[in-house]
């Protein structure tokens, strides 16, 4: 049964509210955008990626004073985005050549970036060792091997830092845990007093500077990330111990969770299992006091050694994930009287927020322009793809997506929906699926100026990598 209620718990007071009856974001109304700059549109608040970086930094630095935090720049590589995040003080954590690219046309030194990745090739390792970033984290003993060649190539030394896959499971998704043996991520706990062993074998070439781990994304709870950071610390102290080599810093990687459902009546549609997943939030201050406390140094060596690491987060969704939503229009609406659904169907498919489909990934859908208005009428919503699977539920009928939106009673052709929470993962995977363009990219400025950061694609953009010759 539907309980019907008015709930606006997604309401952030001077970010996102209802004014007018209207959905305003950094106090600029939401629907009037899409009439500016076209349906769909993605919309970014540079404030709140500023304050969110700064807020994280500020409470991990409460607790240890020497600490990095390298924003995931996959979470949403957008250069806007990576310039609030540099202006706030945040570093950056890149996966690829290309990303790398990207940080460094926005700005970043090399003391502030770390690469990630499972399968690098020589031109990107090469590209990070020439730059001589922070550190490349090393995921297996080939790669450790492949650094090392490219390192004396150049006739340089390579900053690494040894990724450990310790086997511990989260309560996240299991598409995005990847601190398990079953994962494709980083060295067993076997290998790793090898890798330590060959990259001080090589001095030459490799500067042995830290340890990482990642237990993946959407974390909702404190323990994963403290087991994680004492089993580094383990290897970090026995290192020490054993060649007198000190570690410059451990990584303890991303994962922190944000609250994607608030006090929403959809929330109890959803599995118990995923509802603690998808509501969950953690404090970083707290999630690094219990990692300092799980690890436990003991004896002036070891506290002298943690006291002088630096530790490093790669926070992505935490820092980017509530800092943008997607609008889109309701283009038609259809009735089906054998089941009583009313369908409304938007110009917004999976295309542009992938992890709806891939991971049944709950993002809050409201109206942008009846935002004050009670949303408690069902309807069922889908995107404009060509196949079944792009729809706002569950196909499958099971207890990942409500299996229908609440919506204001008469919702249908001309209004624009809100997807909110979408900051993170759904631009950086959007696609031209069905030769749709990609929509433009909208920020609203700290100084309440609404700029488009990303122009919208055409359709000549289209075809405008493509070789062809014309029969015409």
């Amino acid at each position: 049964m539907i309980e019907r209620r008015e709930l606006n718990s997604w309401q952030a007071p001077g970010y996102l509210e209802a004014r007018e009856g209207r959905l305003t974001v950094d106090g600029v109304d939401a629907a009037a955008l899409v009439d500016q700059y076209g349906s769909p549109l993605y919309v970014f608040s540079e404030k709140r990626i500023v304050g969110n970086t700064r807020n994280l930094r500020r409470a991990v630095e409460g607790v240890h004073t020497r600490v990095k935090v390298c924003y995931a720049s996959k979470a949403n590589s957008t250069m806007a985005v990576l310039a609030a995040v540099l202006r706030a003080g945040g570093d950056i954590e890149v996966n690829s050549g290309g990303e790398l690219f990207k940080a460094r046309t926005a700005g970043f030194k090399p003391e502030q970036i770390v690469f990630n990745g499972v399968s690098k090739t020589d031109d990107e390792i090469r590209a990070a060792i020439d730059f001589g970033i922070l550190a490349i984290n090393i995921d297996s003993l080939f790669e450790l091997e492949q650094v090392t060649r490219a390192a004396r190539e150049l006739g340089k030394r390579a900053n690494v830092a040894i990724r450990i896959v310790p086997e511990i499971i989260t309560r996240s998704h299991i598409g995005l845990q990847t601190g398990l043996l079953s994962s494709k991520f980083g060295l067993s706990p076997s290998q790793i007093d090898e890798a330590f062993s060959r990259a001080l074998a090589a001095p030459d070439a490799i500067n042995l500077a830290g340890v990482h781990i990642h237990v993946g994304s959407q974390t909702p709870d404190l323990q994963p990330f403290a087991r994680a950071f004492a089993e580094m610390w383990k290897f970090v102290a026995g290192l020490s111990k054993r060649t007198g080599h000190r570690i410059a810093h451990i990584n303890i990687g991303g994962g922190l969770p944000i609250d994607y459902l608030g006090e929403t009546p959809m929330a109890a549609d959803i599995g118990e299992r995923e509802r603690e997943m998808l509501s969950a939030t953690l404090d970083p201050g707290e999630v690094l006091r219990a990692a300092l406390d799980e690890a436990a140094p003991s004896g002036k060596q070891e506290l002298e050694l943690i006291e002088g690491l630096t530790i490093i987060f790669e926070p992505g969704r935490r820092i980017i994930a509530d800092t943008g939503l997607l609008l889109t229009s309701v283009c038609n609406i259809k009735e089906r009287p054998e089941t009583g659904d009313t369908w409304l169907l938007t110009d917004a498919g999976y295309s542009l927020a992938l992890s709806m489909a891939m991971y049944k990934w709950y993002y809050h859908l409201i109206s942008a322009t009846r935002a004050k208005e009670s949303h408690d009428t069902p309807y069922k919503v889908a995107g404009p793809l060509c196949d079944s699977g792009d729809v706002y539920f569950d196909l499958e009928r099971g207890a990942r997506l409500p299996n229908y939106r609440l919506l204001p009673q008469g919702t249908g052709p001309g209004d624009v929906l809100a997807l909110l929470n979408t900051g993170a993962y759904a631009l950086d995977q959007a696609s031209q699926y069905n030769g749709r363009p990609k929509p433009a990219v909208v920020m609203i400025r700290e100084s309440g100026e609404a700029s488009v950061v990303r122009r919208a694609e055409t359709y000549e953009d289209l075809v405008s990598l493509d070789n062809w010759v014309s029969s015409q």
